[in-house]
């Protein structure tokens, strides 16, 4: 838990020339065009630094400490405060007042209720898909994230990590790099500075990078080496199957010092085993537009690619130009989407149910 910094108020600081601590924090134009001339001097903004039971971290001008997580107005399953969202804070009862629209939100169905939604990070730049250079390297695990960042509108950057582990990284990378085209693809080992230096491009002052990927794969060792400390516990593979366990429990952002400035921010998550496919029509659409653009030049407008008479992709697939694999994914993936995407649209429609006065 940050130590709480003195507080220090200024009536009336235009946020249209904000400080350097908000720059730093990942303040842009985007946020300070949402605030009225009356918000911009009664209230303050800060960013949540991490999320905890009933409370927020937050850190902004003047002001690093925990606040409670409530809201005077809720509107609806995204309206509470998750990492990296800029909230608006009175400047005298330091109660929050609202959040401020978002960049991008990731988020998914909470697990056991998939009428409520669980929201990872807010505001992200750029989504590091963490996997390692073993028996983890899973194309179609790599290619749920990559939707999934499409469908919020981040850039993805997929991470090799664990490449001196291994006696051929090139294969890796090429087969990384052949997923979709123009893909950033880095190929690093998480214990040496020297390698992880390579991110340092997309950790500038005030960017967000989020980092995700399944258990084992070095995310938190790759977290201690960017952040030049050790304080982020890590655990061994399991031997027999490849896999690691949990070490990070709790999203919260970290303070990057790459450069001669200092490094923007990084939100680590949880590792997540599975990504539940649901309304991301337009991430599978784009990490696939390759098997998309062939569908477009199918004779029928409603062609299933099964048996239909001038079905393009099933021309593809005989002339060698589009991989049965890759189809087998894209079709999965579709269908998983479509299915998903239709259950919660009916469970968000079931009225909920109202607990009987005894």
């Amino acid at each position: 838990m940050p130590k709480r910094a003195e507080t220090t108020y200024s009536r009336g600081v235009n946020m249209k020339s904000p400080s350097s601590t908000l720059l730093q924090l990942g303040w842009k134009p985007f946020f300070s065009n949402q605030l009225s001339a009356e918000e911009d001097g009664r209230y303050r903004p800060v960013r949540v630094m991490s999320v905890h039971r009933g409370m927020v971290t937050v850190q902004g001008e003047g002001l690093e400490e925990s606040l409670s997580s409530s809201l005077p107005v809720s509107k609806g399953a995204e309206d509470r405060p998750t990492v990296g969202d800029w909230l608006l804070v009175d400047r005298e009862s330091r109660n929050l007042v609202r959040i401020l629209d978002r960049t991008s939100l990731f988020k998914r169905p909470a697990p056991g209720d998939d009428r409520r939604l669980q929201l990872i990070a807010a505001n992200v730049d750029t989504l590091f898909v963490v996997t390692s250079c073993n028996r983890d390297f899973n194309v179609a695990r790599i290619e749920r994230y990559l939707v999934v960042a499409r469908e919020v509108g981040v850039r993805p950057v997929l991470v090799l990590t664990k490449a001196d582990l291994t006696t051929d990284p090139r294969s890796f990378l090429e087969t990384a790099r052949a997923l979709q085209p123009g893909l950033q693809v880095e190929l690093i080992n998480g214990r040496e500075p020297e390698s992880v230096a390579r991110l340092a491009a997309y950790c500038g002052v005030g960017d967000t990078v989020a980092l995700v990927g399944s258990s084992g794969v070095g995310k938190s060792t790759l977290v201690n080496t960017m952040r030049g400390s050790d304080s982020i516990a890590t655990q061994a593979v399991r031997e027999d199957d490849g896999k690691g366990l949990h070490t990070t429990t709790v999203r919260e952002m970290h303070r990057l010092g790459f450069g001669p400035e200092g490094g923007g921010w990084l939100v680590d998550t949880p590792g997540m085993r599975e990504l539940q496919m649901s309304e991301v029509t337009a991430g599978v659409a784009e990490v696939f537009e390759d098997i998309v653009a062939i569908t477009l030049q199918c004779r029928f407008t409603n062609c299933t690619h099964a048996d239909e008479p001038g079905c393009a992709i099933k021309g593809a697939v005989a002339q060698g130009t589009l991989e049965p694999a890759r189809l087998d994914r894209w079709r999965k993936l579709a269908f998983e989407d479509g299915l998903n995407t239709s259950v919660a649209e009916s469970r968000r429609a079931r009225p909920k149910k109202v607990a009987k006065k005894k």
